[in-house]
C-alpha cells in the first residue's frame, strides 16, 4: 500500500479543526491499543483510526455534492442528517486522496458512525475506539465500557449500541435504521451466548 502515515497526519492537522484532530489522534492511539490486545492487524487499525474522520470538517452541503459526484448512495435519512455522511464520504476520501486501497480499512471508516450487524474485528475496533478514546467524557457508563473494550468486543458493541439507542430514542427521528439493526444483532448475539 502506497500510504505515508506521517504525510497523512500532517495533512489532517491542516484540514481538521484542533478539537477534531485531537480526537483523531485519540482514536488512532486507542485503535492501536485495541488491535494489540485483540490480535488485529496493528497497521490497519492505526490507518483506519487516523482517517476515520477525514471528511468530518467538510461542510454539509459540500458533503452532499461530493457524494453525488462520487456516486455514493445517500439515503433519505442521510440527506436530512448530512453530518452522518462523513463516514461513507471518509472512505471515499481515504481511497482517492490518501491512496488507501485496503477494503478492510475503507469498510471500517464507512461503518464507524452507525455500526452494522456482523461487523469485522477491525470495524468493531474503530467503532469502539471512536466512542471510548481518552478525549471523550460525556457518554454514560464510559469507565465500564472502556474496560470492556479490552475484554470482549461483541459485548462492548452491545453496551455502546444499547446506550446509543436509549439516548436516540429520546429523539427517534435522529436514529439511523442501520444503528437499530446493529443493536438488535448484538443484543441477540449476547443473549444467545448467555443461554
Amino acid at each position: 500500500m502506497n500510504f505515508s502515515y506521517e504525510k497523512a497526519e500532517k495533512r489532517l492537522r491542516k484540514e481538521l479543526d484542533a478539537g477534531r484532530f485531537r480526537h483523531t489522534m485519540g482514536v488512532t492511539y486507542t485503535a492501536a491499543c485495541l488491535a494489540m490486545v485483540h490480535g488485529c492487524e496493528l497497521e490497519k487499525a492505526r490507518i483506519a483510526g487516523l482517517l476515520h474522520d477525514c471528511a468530518k470538517c467538510i461542510p454539509n452541503p459540500k458533503k452532499l455534492s461530493m457524494c453525488a459526484k462520487a456516486g455514493i448512495v445517500v439515503t433519505d435519512f442521510e440527506r436530512k442528517n448530512p453530518f452522518l455522511l462523513h463516514a461513507k464520504l471518509g472512505a471515499y476520501v481515504a481511497e482517492e486522496v490518501y491512496k488507501v486501497k485496503d477494503p478492510d480499512i475503507l469498510s471500517a471508516i464507512s461503518w464507524h458512525t452507525t455500526g452494522k450487524p456482523r461487523m469485522t474485528q477491525l470495524e468493531q475496533i474503530i467503532y469502539i475506539a471512536d466512542y471510548i478514546e481518552p478525549n471523550r467524557y460525556k457518554a454514560p457508563n464510559l469507565a465500564d465500557i472502556r474496560k470492556l473494550a479490552f475484554e470482549d468486543l461483541d459485548l462492548c458493541m452491545y453496551r455502546i449500541l444499547r446506550d446509543t439507542v436509549e439516548y436516540l430514542k429520546e429523539n427517534p427521528k435522529s436514529m439511523d435504521l442501520t444503528t437499530e439493526a446493529a443493536y438488535r444483532y448484538y443484543k441477540r448475539l449476547i443473549e444467545e451466548e448467555e443461554e
